[in-house]
């Protein structure tokens, strides 16, 4: 069986899904360049300008497939209209444009009455101000349609406002096509620890996957510095956080496919931040697997393809991945890796960053500052924490010189 696939993402954190995928389906990429490590996965691939639909599909209509998939938060919306095009399962393109772009999906939950932060649309700063005076501090700002944080920043006071803001309307992500550059939402700030779930979905059922809860750092900003996947989190089986994201999906809109809904735990229950209309990143998916043995690109694999998801758990264990950040900017020489030094429980210990490469702590750099990570599997969270500090000391970055 052939699989289309638009965009393979970047070799530390999609790799893994496509090597998944690839022993099962025949992958057939459609990209903006040629494959390099892709190159061993793929059946065939065609370099295409992946935001011009019209052109994916006339590339793909000499070639017998099943399925259009991406992972690529970026391309959410150009893979649906290819798979609607092609006649292939999936969502609406009009579901995932309300996914990608985070007021719409604002929108949308607003009109089905699904609990989620107070926000308000701005595009200046005289209109964030009176918006914040509205909303109340602390508060956050967030670019419309950027992903991985870029841009999100916590407010705590009218004294901060306008740099934060001037942050947040400036902030770009790379292979992003912004909606409308410059608008920012003005949100209330909710609460309560951030976990994100991971669902498949068939024609309207929701089949759950597993939950992950977030680690942040770098305030007043939201990098993940980290998660942590529990097999038997009870939030797995949780009515009244299940039924928000069933809520929140038949709000948008999103009937089939995989995603991603990121929520905060509040006192009043919990609340959507976001709906992400793909795969996790941060190699959650890669920690559901071993904490639970379900295969997320692969199950996302065959729900493209018109089948049924499977996602029945072969163990239940608890794993994690921490992510690894210079103590200050700088341009790394080196990643050295003690693999001896590494614990048992260990699965990954993989240099990110490549010799030359500029490292920029938030806000000026995001995802881009990590040097390595690292993720391990243990029988319980506090043990998964401590094998992950003790690899961390085994990983280290040797500086070129600082910036």
């Amino acid at each position: 069986m052939t699989l289309l696939l638009v965009g393979a993402g970047s070799q530390a954190y999609r790799e893994y899904l496509l090597r998944s995928v690839a022993g099962e389906y025949e992958i057939h990429l459609l990209a903006e360049r040629e494959p390099a490590w892709e190159a061993p996965y793929l059946a065939g691939h065609t370099v295409v300008d992946t935001t011009d639909v019209p052109a994916m599909a006339a590339a793909a209509r000499g070639i017998s497939c099943e399925g259009v998939l991406t992972w690529d938060d970026t391309r959410v919306v150009q893979t649906a209209e290819l798979a609607r095009l092609l006649g292939m399962p999936g969502s609406p393109p009009e579901a995932a444009m309300r996914c990608r772009d985070k007021w719409a999906t604002r929108d949308a939950l607003r009109e089905a009455g699904v609990p989620q932060a107070r926000s308000e649309l701005v595009t200046s700063l005289p209109q964030a101000r009176a918006a914040a005076a509205r909303t109340g501090y602390p508060l956050v700002l967030k670019p419309r349609a950027l992903n991985a944080s870029t841009g999100v920043t916590k407010v705590e006071s009218a004294e901060q406002l306008a740099s934060r803001y001037r942050l947040a309307r400036g902030a770009t992500a790379p292979g992003a096509t912004e909606l409308a550059p410059g608008d920012v939402l003005v949100e209330e700030y909710l609460d309560g620890p951030e976990i994100s779930v991971d669902c498949a979905w068939s024609e309207g059922r929701m089949s759950p996957a597993f939950v992950a809860r977030k680690e942040c750092g770098f305030a007043p900003y939201f990098e993940e510095t980290g998660h942590l996947v529990d097999g038997g989190d009870p939030l797995l089986e949780d009515p009244r956080l299940l039924e928000t994201v069933a809520a929140a999906h038949a709000a948008v809109g999103f009937t089939t496919g995989w995603t991603h809904t990121e929520l905060r735990l509040t006192a009043d229950g919990p609340k959507i931040v976001e709906i992400n209309a793909r795969i996790g990143g941060d190699r959650i998916p890669d920690i559901g697997r071993l904490a639970l043995g379900v295969d997320a690109a692969l199950t996302a694999a065959r729900v493209a393809c018109g089948k049924e998801p499977q996602l029945t758990p072969s163990h239940r264990k608890v794993a994690g991945v921490r992510f690894l950040y210079p103590e200050a900017d700088c341009i790394a020489r080196e990643v050295l890796i003690d693999s001896r030094a590494l614990p048992a429980s260990v699965d990954t210990a993989l240099a990110i960053a490549l010799p030359g490469q500029e490292l920029r702590l938030p806000p000026r750099g995001h995802v881009s500052s990590r040097y390595a990570l690292v993720t391990a599997t243990a029988d319980g969270a506090e043990e998964c924490r401590a094998a992950l500090d003790k690899a961390a000391e085994a990983v280290r970055l040797e500086v070129l010189r600082p910036l």
